[in-house]
């Protein structure tokens, strides 16, 4: 079996991470045909998103991923002048 090298592997984690809100977007919307069958794959097996009864939902990991990615972008917003 033919593994990634962990470079690969932390670079497509960041890559995922970047489209996560992204993709939870798609699934709120009930549009989780347009997301890619490989980053499906690739979210489950970073157990960040689960299959439920045929539908996919994010896990506790998955939402405390997306928290902290909501933190990062608030902090990094600019902020109205007082």
């Amino acid at each position: 079996m033919n593994q990634a090298s962990p470079i690969v592997a932390t670079t497509r984690r960041d890559a995922l991470r970047d489209e996560l809100l992204a993709t939870v977007d798609l699934l709120k919307r009930r549009r989780a045909a347009e997301i890619d069958e490989v980053d499906i794959a690739d979210y489950v097996a970073l157990h960040w998103l689960e299959w439920h009864g045929g539908s996919l939902r994010l896990t506790t990991t998955g939402e405390n991923v997306c928290k902290h990615l909501a933190s990062l972008l608030s902090r990094t917003a600019p902020r109205p002048a007082t």
